[in-house]
Parts: C-alpha cells; sequence; structure tokens
C-alpha cells in the first residue's frame, strides 16, 4: 500500500506542482504563527535560508501531530535583498514599496522543503534563485500594479513570475519550481529513496 502524503500548506501552486507530478496526498493547512517562530529562532538560524527551513519544519511538525505516522511535506519561502527580509505586502502602498526597492536590485527567493514524521524530520532542503529586476520606471509600476494588485498581494515578492510579474526582470538565475515555492526535483528525489514515489 502506499505511503500516505499529507502537504501542510493552503498553496495552490503547490498543490498543483505535486498534483502534475503524479503525486498522490491530501492538503491541510498548517497553524502557526510565523512571526513568533521566525523571532523565537537563535541568531545563527535567522537568516532568510534558515527562517525558510524553520518555518517549513515548524508547519510539517505542527500538521504531523494530528496524523501519527504519515509523512508530512513542509514548505515555506522567504525573500531576501541582502539581510532585509519581507513579507507579503498587505495593500497596494506596501506593495509599491516592495518593488521601489526591489528595483534595479538582484534578490534571493529562498524556497525550503522538509518531510516530517510524528515530529521528526527526515529530510530538509533550501533551494535559492537569484532574481534581478530591471530599473522600471515608476509609470510602469503604477500600471502594473492596477492590474495585478489582487493576485500579487498573495507573493511575497509583490510578483508572479507565470504572469505580467515577468516584465520586471532583466535576469532570472535560479530553478523555476524553487521560484514558484516549491524545490519539487529534491523532493522526488528524496521520496524515490524512502520508497514513496516510484515513478
Amino acid at each position: 500500500m502506499p505511503e500516505h502524503l499529507i502537504l501542510a500548506s493552503g498553496s495552490q501552486a503547490r498543490r498543483e506542482l505535486l498534483r502534475n507530478a503524479g503525486l498522490a496526498f491530501d492538503a491541510e493547512p498548517a497553524r502557526v504563527d510565523e512571526r513568533a517562530i521566525e523571532n523565537g529562532l537563535p541568531a545563527e538560524m535567522r537568516t532568510p535560508a534558515g527562517i525558510a527551513e524553520q518555518l517549513a519544519i515548524a508547519k510539517a511538525r505542527e500538521v504531523s501531530v494530528r496524523h501519527p505516522g504519515t509523512i508530512v511535506i513542509g514548505c515555506d519561502q522567504t525573500m531576501s535583498l541582502g539581510d532585509q527580509l519581507f513579507h507579503k505586502a498587505p495593500d497596494r502602498a506596501h506593495a509599491h514599496a516592495t518593488l521601489k526597492t526591489l528595483r534595479g536590485q538582484t534578490h534571493h527567493l529562498n524556497s525550503a522543503v522538509c518531510l516530517v514524521r510524528d515530529g521528526e524530520v527526515l529530510w530538509s532542503h533550501v533551494g535559492i534563485a537569484r532574481m534581478s529586476m530591471r530599473d522600471f520606471t515608476t509609470s510602469f509600476l503604477d500600471q502594473y500594479l492596477d492590474r495585478n494588485l489582487v493576485r500579487i498581494l498573495g507573493s511575497v515578492g509583490c510578483y508572479q513570475l507565470e504572469g505580467e510579474g515577468i516584465q520586471l526582470f532583466d535576469a532570472v538565475d535560479g530553478d523555476y519550481f524553487t521560484i514558484l515555492g516549491l524545490p519539487i526535483l529534491p523532493l522526488l528525489a528524496e521520496l524515490r529513496t524512502l520508497g514513496i514515489n516510484h515513478a
């Protein structure tokens, strides 16, 4: 009988990636206070990649408590510009400020994924993508927000690369799935190692 999997995320993009890869799973969003977890981390873990990894683990552990014996996939993504960490913008003003800060700069998307069973971390991985934004005009930025605001408020970078957000960039260096928030190739490889993914 195949191993049962649960995705500890409400992300439609992550669900679609796993479905398209042919995995059978249930999805159950974790109930955690991300900022409290982030603030409670020791200094050595409080890097953008470290925060993403620890949040992914915390989410998977929270769901695994309710499902003994089940392997839970935890995910999280942080966005950083140097030491500055960004969170989802709550409104247009914050989205505008975020994109103005990123304009003409190279930032990083840090996408973590892990596997947890009964609270024990079986495996974790962080994929990092380098995202170089072009020096677009303020007029373009305002028009972009007019057309896309509702969609991008759910995105940490206030853009969706699979949509019009691609117009904001000069260059992208990294795995496309990492950019979407789930480094699926190493995940699939680990599931094969564990004997769960028989593809």
